[in-house]
């Protein structure tokens, strides 16, 4: 059951006022269905699109943001909850931690870092949760290219391609991540009798 889920996204609402369209329908949708938002903190962007609209609608939206970015991205006032860490890595940590799975919408540099670490995590069999990549308007297609040549080229094996969930609407992409399972082989490690979060 997914109770929760991190959304990771723009600082900038892009140039497309459809990505912040479609931004507030995620966090409608996500509020609609009781599935709570992690994400990083902020009040402006897409990331405060995604907020505010999932509090308008009596959602949930926690908030994890490093202290010296607190000033930065301008941390939203109003949130559920705000848990503020230390170092990014701790960021990233605790939102895996608090959620059930990820999904990406457009955003930069560190949207994409975020989304493959949950991606690698999930390769190295550090957790089995399913994770997103919201393609609206095209904008991720030139990265699905991208993906598919890493695979064709024999640098991703299929197994591990197919660990990312792509779809142009918020609501099939919930349903393809509540039906996910995760590969049983393909795992470069395997770890046995220890806590898989200890290692991320």
């Amino acid at each position: 059951m997914i109770k929760r889920l991190t959304i990771f996204c723009g600082s900038d609402v892009g140039l497309s006022p459809v990505f912040a369209q479609e931004a507030r329908k995620t966090g409608e949708v996500l509020a609609e269905q009781n599935i709570g938002v992690v994400y990083g903190g902020a009040g402006i962007g897409l990331m405060g699109t995604v907020a505010n609209a999932a509090l308008q609608h009596g959602g949930e939206v926690i908030g994890v943001i490093p202290a010296f970015l607190k000033t930065v991205e301008i941390a939203h006032p109003s949130l559920t909850q705000m848990i503020v860490v230390d170092t990014m890595h701790q960021r990233k940590a605790k939102m895996n931690e608090l959620s059930d799975g990820a999904i990406a919408l457009p955003g930069g540099f560190g949207t994409m870092e975020e989304l493959f670490e949950m991606l690698t995590w999930s390769q190295l069999g550090l957790h089995d949760k399913p994770v997103g990549l919201l393609n609206i308007s095209g904008f991720y297609s030139p990265l699905m290219d991208m993906i598919k040549t890493m695979s064709d080229q024999r640098f991703l094996k299929p197994t591990h391609r197919n660990l990312l969930l792509v779809d142009e609407k918020i609501e099939s992409l919930l349903e393809k991540m509540k039906k996910y399972k995760s590969p049983d082989d393909g795992k470069w490690l395997q770890f046995e009798n220890r806590k898989r979060a200890d290692l991320i």
